[in-house]
């Protein structure tokens, strides 16, 4: 798993960061929890909407890209920082490893999310899984089957497109081939998936579609919930017809499972709120806020636009 490395935090990068913790100091005395997130905040705002009106607490979120766990140290025991949300294992992996967060002992969360789908140290939970894919062509492909390793076949000669392979979800990808298969075996892997290329990387999931739609290329490599969000589009119609061009088929490796990502959340170390916050964390993992992240209408109904149309909840255990 990629580590950031908290060398890259530079004087002028520390002092950004503490002057940035002095703004947030009233928001944060605002608010009943405080979330550091890497998610844009509209795309999780119906979920706190609903933790607010069910518990009575509020929330503030601040939106962090890039140097989220480098902000955290640097703002140290004053940071505001309740929760951190991010949308990939490998920066859940890279909060902990940076030491910016700290384990829960709650109940609530053991019975709510599968073993698998929470850090052994339970310094980190899943909250949604997204697959990552094939998008093939309805018109020129003929396979209704085809598993990771396939990819790299020379059959898919010119007939493959994808994102950035220094993507965080193509990186997860590889990771997850090197699990399965081995270091050696993942590069020829990737090589292979190079030569097959239709064109050099570039774009989003959906420009992987749009791709298939214009004819430059027959298969990608993108995630679940972009289908869904270009099928619901009405401001850019256009996307509907990428999504009609392709049919989603979900590749396996060879345990017969297919690979997923996953958003989640962990603990802040020095969280002020740290009661709350785990009230948040809990409700996050109910089925309240499973099918508000599941289900398009009700992200209609409360006039958010989501990134992760479709994406599936986490299969609860029983």
């Amino acid at each position: 798993m990629k580590r950031l490395s908290t060398a890259r935090t530079t004087l002028p990068f520390a002092l950004s960061a503490l002057f940035s913790a002095a703004m947030a100091a009233p928001a944060a005395q605002a608010a009943d929890v405080n979330i550091y997130t890497s998610r844009q905040p509209e795309l999780i705002q119906p979920v706190l909407d609903a933790f607010s009106e069910e518990t009575g607490l509020t929330t503030a979120t601040i939106f962090i890209d890039k140097g989220l766990e480098e902000r955290i140290k640097a703002e140290g025991a004053n940071s505001p920082a309740d929760l951190i949300m991010t949308v990939d294992i490998g920066r859940l992996d890279a909060a902990k490893q940076a030491g910016v967060v700290q384990p829960v002992d709650s109940a609530v969360l053991t019975k709510n999310i599968p073993e698998h789908f929470r850090d052994s140290e339970k310094e980190w939970f899943a909250l949604t899984a997204r697959g990552r894919v094939v998008y093939a062509s309805k018109e020129r492909v003929d396979a209704d089957a085809i598993n990771y390793e396939e990819l790299a076949d020379p059959k898919w000669k010119g007939r493959l497109c994808t994102r950035s392979g220094q993507h965080q979800y193509n990186i997860a990808l590889i990771a997850a081939y090197i699990a399965h298969h081995g270091e050696e075996a993942a590069r020829e892997w990737v090589t292979g998936l190079r030569d097959n290329l239709a064109r050099s990387p570039e774009g989003g999931d959906r420009d992987q579609a749009k791709a298939i739609f214009a004819g430059e290329c027959d298969v990608a490599i993108g995630n679940t919930y972009y289908v869904g969000q270009m099928m619901t589009n009405e401001k850019e119609p256009a996307q509907k017809e990428w999504a009609n061009a392709i049919k989603v088929i979900m590749p396996t490796f060879d345990n017969g499972l297919t690979h997923v990502n996953v958003s989640g959340v962990s603990l802040a170390k020095n969280a002020p709120n740290e009661e709350n916050a785990i009230k948040l964390m809990e409700f996050l993992s109910s089925d309240t806020a499973q099918k508000i992240y599941a289900e398009p209408q009700l992200r209609v109904s409360r006039r958010a636009r989501y990134r992760d149309v479709g994406s599936r909840q986490i299969v609860r255990r029983t």
